[in-house]
């Protein structure tokens, strides 16, 4: 045909017309790369050691080519046949791997069928959320009260706040911490080591000067290690990174003694800008029992957290929120739009605002609470099994995230979407994830490690998870 493009399949014997992917030949695992040793922003100085990284897949060989209609496909109809075939049983395999996801924090436990009658129309949200601009198929009316809960929960009255619906929890960071670059334009960036990857990502954007901070063995940051760099650095101010659970283990930085250890070094409150980076506990925390505050009454400048974590939304999302005061140095008019835009992204998805309310309205702080204590609840199960199991197990206090010992077997990673670093990994406790489904994950663990370690000891991973934690023949 004229025109049109070839795009060879992986397989030469699999045509394009009866492409099965369920039948291509899984390839074996890729090559480990080993991680260069880098001085930006984006690489750690204590990891100067090389460390082996295991790489996914090539997609290339799986996906799924977009191809030319035949010139009689209407008539016949074979093409929609064959895309039909082709999503059948991608919810199938959808369906297989939501049964095996344990190991990134993303609740997969909804029913948004009520908003099926909306997808047909095209929603967006860009500009400034709460001035309409001149595209009317909106839902602003739904995310400024989404806004509204949140400003709520973190105790900003409505006169003084500002946010909007961003369209992941990294933009939620790359805002906070952007926010806080403008009012501090010669401000140095401070993030403890565990800090998310798109704190660092935003630090090489912005060109803004970046320290990391230690961690305690927690994770937590290190608050002695924070007072010695800033008064280091006590000339310029300070734009700090507040994790509120971290990527890997869960840890809670202590947002009260971060403020102090700011405080005691001589920054006064005109001289710091403080961002939480809340993505998954952002929304937990509130709902512990003797879990510290974030609150805008303390001296905050932003909060964010994820929509499609802890929430459940099925597409990506996230909320962030920071003070009316601060957000007028990104704030401009834009005459295309009839509108002010102080957000990162021009089109904005409005659907996952609407999402984002219905679910807020159906489940309320009640049905929230309930939720977080289930998640500890079996978040606790999971960490008393494994150690029962003589595998050894790390969970914070305030957290759902449960830290072991790295499977030998990259195959049972992969069934299981573990998320790996180095010599642990995790699975992250969400509303989705029963004892029934932790059972068969400890089961098959249990099963499988006793035959990777038939001839060898267990690793011992004291330093990462600290020795009362470590299950190895050392500090059993």
């Amino acid at each position: 045909m004229a025109g049109a493009v070839e795009i060879k399949t992986a397989s030469p014997n699999v045509t394009r017309r009866n492409f099965d992917p369920t039948a291509v030949v899984p390839e074996p695992l890729p090559p480990v790369v080993t991680a260069a040793n880098g001085e930006d922003a984006g690489v750690d100085k204590l990891d100067k050691e090389s460390r082996e990284i295991v790489l996914g897949k090539n997609v290339h060989t799986t996906c799924f080519a977009v191809t030319e209609p035949e010139a009689n496909d209407e008539f016949t109809g074979d093409k929609e046949a064959y895309m039909a075939g082709v999503l059948a049983r991608y919810r199938k395999s959808l369906m297989e791997r939501t049964k095996h996801h344990l190991g990134y924090p993303y609740n997969l436990d909804f029913d948004y069928g009520a908003l099926a009658q909306l997808q047909h129309f095209s929603i967006n949200n860009l500009g400034d959320p709460f001035i309409e601009s001149n595209y009317g198929v909106h839902s602003r009316q739904f995310e400024v009260g989404v806004l509204d809960w949140f400003a709520r929960l973190w105790e900003i009255e409505k006169n003084d706040y500002w946010g909007y619906i961003t369209n992941c929890g990294t933009e939620g960071n790359l805002h906070g911490i952007l926010v806080g670059r403008e009012v501090f334009p010669d401000g140095i960036l401070y993030a403890s080591r565990e800090s998310h990857y798109s704190v660092f990502k935003a630090a090489r954007m912005y060109r803004m000067e970046c320290v990391k901070v230690d961690t305690l063995i927690s994770g937590e940051i290190d608050c002695a290690d924070f007072r010695a760099k800033l008064l280091a650095n006590k000339g310029k101010p300070a734009i700090i990174n507040v994790n509120i659970g971290t990527t890997v283990k869960g840890a809670v930085d202590d947002l009260d003694l971060v403020i102090q250890t700011l405080e005691g070094c001589g920054f006064s409150r005109d001289r710091f800008y403080i961002h939480c980076d809340g993505a998954l506990f952002g929304l937990m925390m509130p709902f512990v029992k003797r879990a510290p505050k974030v609150s805008f009454k303390k001296p905050i400048g932003s909060v964010s957290v994820s929509g499609h974590k802890f929430v459940g939304c099925p597409m990506p999302c996230g909320v962030q929120i920071t003070r009316m005061e601060h957000v007028n140095a990104l704030s401009s008019n834009v005459e295309y739009l009839a509108s002010r835009d102080a957000t990162i992204m021009g089109s904005r998805n409005g659907h996952a605002p609407i999402f984002l309310w219905y679910t807020l309205n159906r489940k309320g702080y009640n049905g929230f609470a309930k939720e977080v204590q289930k998640c500890l609840r079996n978040a606790h199960y999971l960490k008393d099994q494994l150690r029962a199991a003589g595998i050894g197990a790390m969970l914070n206090e305030l957290s759902s995230t449960v830290v072991f010992e790295r499977p030998r077997d990259e195959d049972f990673v992969r069934r299981w979407q573990l998320a790996c670093e180095g010599n642990i990994a995790h699975v992250v406790v969400m509303p989705s994830v029963s004892i029934e489904k932790l059972d068969v994950f400890l089961n098959e663990l249990v099963k499988n490690r006793s035959t990777w370690y038939q001839e060898q000891q267990p690793p011992c991973i004291a330093a990462d998870i600290g020795k009362e934690n470590c299950a190895c023949p050392l500090h059993k």
